[in-house]
């Protein structure tokens, strides 16, 4: 625990609905849905405006829907959302070499390490800059805790949104959490938090009060004295500049049961042939495949494979991943599928690329020619050809949400830049408008239009604020008395 609030933490507000509202300015102020739009499909992130209706994180959309009929519903657009989040981490690697990212829109920032502050109110002082830097860089908002310890940080960051800053003074830690729900702690989830309330522990305060002798009892050793301590307000953790990821994994939920096991298999091909692709993004390999399975009943099975040594060949994961599905009962149906590879290395165990055209040559495969009476795999995939007569027919509404997904960015030749507001009956629907712009018309083109096309998306600001020398002479100290707690809201 530190004497100074030198620990900040930022976490940006609402991101993927506040960057699509940032780019769309038809949508600003008005409820956003950002997520999967199918049957099945599950809120990656809501508005604000959509979050008053009830609508949040993890929520079916179904439901969602059903509370916020008259939300945008948009399919994610992660290539945006990494740009602005790279801009973000930027500006935070300026501040600190210590810097330890949660997600894409979520970071620790050590601002002692950095010697960017070292007192309450030069950490102040540098949290407004961020804060600034910020909307000025990506037009976007955050909000920004500041504490002596992670946990802490984290706490007044939560409690700061939508765009705001609170600080909590080092010692008056015990005071501020006594009267926080239990869920306000790391690790107490929704199982732990029943198990406490049926002890008649609800607040920070009541687990405080029962020692940890008693926590212990109910949770266990470790976390027991885990939790005694942090409702002191007691954390030593360290702000980790690397955190290493440990696995990489790809998954898809569909909008009906997969029965056909040669469809499965499919699908396995694909995601395996994705896995790989994030993997090589990542400049990794990995050494164990693992499969992941939910069945029709919501039952999940996982099976794992682990190789001589580690790789990031396509063909190897793909047939691995193969093996392991070949164990699986998929009688009744699957609902989702996954498929991810853990004991990442840094490098590539080179005999390992012999390994598939191999064990096929053994099976009286040619590792070199393809089966005839097949076609190439989807554009998003980079796998072995497909048997057509294995897939089941696609629907022209189908194949127009996948080219036009909501959202998305397109380009016309007549109208410029602008984005699909829907599709449907051979139809697209789009409004021509950019960053920055007057809320843009409305027009409908065919499906197949020759003048219509995907684009990527444009930068949320056309000319931001040039931040490369910043925080060059802040000040350490400033002047005049800070409150404990000191809060800065807009």
């Amino acid at each position: 625990m530190r004497a100074a609030p030198t620990i900040l933490h930022l976490d940006m507000d609402a991101f993927y609905a506040s960057a699509e509202q940032a780019a769309k300015p038809s949508l600003r102020g008005k409820p956003v849905v950002v997520g999967g739009l199918g049957p099945r499909g599950v809120v990656a992130t809501a508005s604000y405006e959509a979050r008053r209706f009830g609508v949040h994180s993890a929520m079916p959309t179904a439901q969602a829907r059903r509370l916020a009929p008259n939300a945008a519903y948009l399919v994610p657009r992660f290539q945006l959302y990494r740009t602005v989040s790279d801009q973000v981490m930027e500006l935070l690697a300026r501040l600190s070499p210590l810097v330890e990212p949660l997600s894409l829109d979520e970071a620790f920032v050590d601002l002692e390490a950095g010697g960017t502050a070292d007192d309450t109110a030069s950490a102040l002082e540098i949290g407004e800059q961020l804060r600034t830097a910020i909307k000025a860089v990506t037009g976007l908002t955050g909000s920004v805790g500041l504490a002596g310890s992670k946990m802490l940080a984290k706490i007044a960051s939560e409690e700061a949104k939508p765009n705001g800053l609170l600080l909590i003074e080092p010692g008056t830690e015990r005071e501020l959490l006594a009267p926080m729900p239990v869920r306000i702690l790391p690790g107490v989830g929704p199982a732990t938090a029943d198990h406490l309330r049926r002890a008649g522990m609800t607040t920070v305060d009541d687990l405080a009060e029962a020692g940890e002798d008693e926590l212990v009892r109910l949770l266990g050793k470790a976390h027991g004295s885990s939790l005694h301590r942090m409702a002191f307000g007691y954390d030593d953790r360290p702000v980790v500049a690397e955190r290493d990821a440990k696995s990489v994994s790809v998954e898809d939920t569909f909008d009906a049961d997969l029965h056909d096991r040669v469809r499965i298999r499919t699908e396995v091909e694909r995601l395996a042939d994705r896995c790989v692709q994030r993997l090589r993004g990542a400049g990794r390999s990995g050494r164990t495949v693992v499969l992941k399975v939910r069945r029709y009943d919501f039952s999940t099975l996982t099976r794992s494979e682990t190789l001589r040594g580690p790789t990031d060949d396509p063909t190897v994961v793909r047939e691995a991943s193969a093996r392991l599905l070949e164990a699986v009962d998929t009688t009744g149906g699957v609902r989702l599928l996954g498929v991810g590879v853990t004991g990442l290395a840094d490098y590539t165990q080179e005999d390992l690329f012999a390994q598939a055209a191999d064990e096929r040559t053994a099976a009286g495969e040619s590792a070199e020619e393809p089966a005839t009476g097949t076609v190439p795999a989807g554009d998003d995939a980079t796998g072995p050809p497909r048997d057509p007569r294995s897939e089941v027919p696609e629907s022209a509404e189908q194949r127009a949400a996948r080219r036009w997904p909501a959202g998305h960015d397109v380009h016309h030749e007549t109208y410029g830049h602008g984005w699909v507001q829907g599709s449907g009956v051979g139809r697209v629907t789009v409004r021509f408008e950019e960053p920055g712009s007057l809320p843009g018309r409305v027009r409908t083109f065919r499906i197949d239009d020759p003048e219509l096309r995907p684009a990527d998306p444009l930068p949320l600001v056309r000319d931001p604020v040039d931040y490369s020398s910043w925080p060059a002479s802040l000040p350490k100290s400033l002047s005049g008395p800070v409150s404990s707690g000191a809060e800065s809201r807009p």
